[in-house]
Order: C-alpha cells, then structure tokens, then sequence
C-alpha cells in the first residue's frame, strides 16, 4: 500500500536561491531554509537554541516566482515532501542533510524587497504571485 509524508516548515532562506533550467527546459530553483528553536534550560539557566538547516527544491512556474522574489533572509513557509540524503564528508566523517521538494511556497515577509515585485506578485488579487 503507498503511503503518504508531507513537512511544513517556517523558517528563513540562508542564502539567494540557485535558479536554472534543466536539459529538457524543466526550471528548477534551489535555496536553503533555517529552522530555529529556542528555550532556557531548566537546570542552568541559560538560553539555548538548536538550528536545523534544509536544502530546498522547487520546479516549474513555482522555480520562477521563488527565484524572483525570494532572497536571502525572507521569511518563507514550505510545505512538501522531506528526504534524507546520507553522504560521507571530504574528512571521512558520515553525515546527512534534509532535503524538501516544495509543492508550495508562501513568502512571509511583511516588507518585500522590492516594492515594484510586491505589487507584480499582488496583481491577481490574493496575494500569492501563483
């Protein structure tokens, strides 16, 4: 029987996505998003806080809107489908990074960047530049 996973996440973009077309002219858009959590701890005291990093992917028309409008720092929520990839790094030491192929992107941002996008991405009346 198939089964069925899928990951939501609020976080920030680390960096300015990676946006390019494949061989068969499919467009493909790549950027990263940190998950933060923070707390104090009970016996110390001190506060603390454990980031998780995700390696985004996005396709289609979706890859297009996300490469124009999105930059570094924005506040995203990606809703998709999460992979592990396990790998070994160049010193030998195992490690594994979380992968999400977004089915959707919502910029969360109150300030766009740029205010001439804003009202580009708004034209249709909800909001959302797809």
């Amino acid at each position: 029987m198939a089964g069925f996973q899928q990951m939501l996440i609020i976080g920030n973009v680390g960096r300015d996505p990676e946006f390019k077309y494949m061989g068969d002219g499919t467009a493909c858009c790549n950027f990263s998003v940190a998950v933060s959590k923070s707390w104090t701890d009970s016996k110390s005291g001190d506060k603390k806080e454990k980031t998780l990093w995700f390696a985004v992917t996005v396709w289609r028309d979706r890859a297009e809107t996300v490469s124009k409008y999105v930059k570094k720092g924005s506040r995203v929520m990606v809703l998709g489908q999460v992979d592990i990839d396990v790998y070994i790094t160049k010193s030998g030491a195992p490690a594994a990074a979380l992968r999400l192929t977004a089915d959707q992107v919502q910029f969360l941002d109150n300030k766009p960047a740029d205010p001439v996008a804003a009202g580009a991405a708004a034209s249709d009346g909800s909001g959302l530049p797809f």
